[in-house]
Parts: structure tokens; C-alpha cells; sequence
């Protein structure tokens, strides 16, 4: 048994500056994306959604209706969870962006095309009778992104 206290390296993550720049790397390139909105209870609802960066913003796509879209309607503020994955980078690491979102119509469904060409080696979207899409820009207020990890030798 030991007396020692844990201290987490994750605790406090990089300056905000290079956070931001994990950020934005990571977005760059092979990722994940996981948004969270706040449900009317307060409890989280989380989806898998596409990103791109649009100078500091970033931007999505959804459709009125949905989950999210009713909660960010509701409660502007999200969190936005970014996961690299392996590249050529080899890095992986993640970065979390708190913000406001705006939504704005897209009546053509034109910028949910520019996604999946970015996405989807620009496949077509899937027939979506009726569905009304949304642009969400999210304004990062706060970037969280762990500090440098390399693993030691097994």
C-alpha cells in the first residue's frame, strides 16, 4: 500500500493556443466526431456526425427534427468530441471544443453534398424525402486537448 496521491497528467491538457492547433490538425485529417446537446431533462445526447473546419468555426450538417437539432434549437451550447485516427501523422489524440452553434437553412441540401465529398469520396447522399436541412456552425468558446502521451516500451 502506498501513500502516493494519482495525479492525472490529462488534468489541465495543453494551452489553449495548442489545443486549438490539436484541434484543428485532427479535423484535418482521418477522424471521428462525436457531438453532445443537452436533452430537455439536461441529460447528454450524443451523435456520430461529418465536420469540417471553416477558419475557427466548424461546420455540420442536420436535418430539422432530429434529437440534436431540436436540443441545439433549444440550448445552443454543445461539445464537440474530435478523435484522429491513424494517418500519417501517427499521432492519435483527441480534442474537445465547447461552443455556440448558429443554424442556418440549406434548402438545397448543397452543403450535406460538400460533406460527403469530403466524407464519402463524394458519394451521393442517400433520398431524404421531405428532410430539411440545417448548416450548424459551431463557435469554439474552449478547446481541451490532452497534453503529449508516448507510451513506454512493453
Amino acid at each position: 500500500m502506498t501513500n502516493q496521491v494519482f495525479l492525472d497528467p490529462f488534468r489541465n491538457g495543453r494551452p489553449g493556443n495548442l489545443a486549438q492547433q490539436v484541434a484543428a490538425r485532427i479535423v484535418a485529417g482521418p477522424h471521428l466526431s462525436v457531438l453532445t446537446t443537452a436533452n430537455l431533462d439536461g441529460s447528454p445526447q450524443a451523435s456520430v456526425i461529418f465536420v469540417k473546419a471553416d477558419g475557427d468555426d466548424i461546420l455540420f450538417s442536420t436535418i430539422k427534427g432530429r434529437r440534436k437539432t431540436a436540443n441545439m434549437q433549444r440550448d445552443p451550447r454543445v461539445s464537440l468530441l474530435v478523435h484522429s485516427l491513424p494517418g500519417a501523422s501517427g499521432e492519435i489524440t483527441y480534442a474537445v471544443i465547447s461552443g455556440t452553434v448558429e443554424l442556418t437553412d440549406d434548402p438545397e441540401g448543397s452543403f450535406h453534398q460538400v460533406m460527403y465529398n469530403l466524407h464519402m469520396g463524394g458519394a451521393t447522399p442517400p433520398p431524404e424525402p421531405g428532410a430539411e436541412r440545417l448548416i450548424v456552425r459551431l463557435r469554439p468558446r474552449h478547446t481541451y486537448a490532452p497534453p503529449s502521451y508516448v507510451a513506454g516500451p512493453e
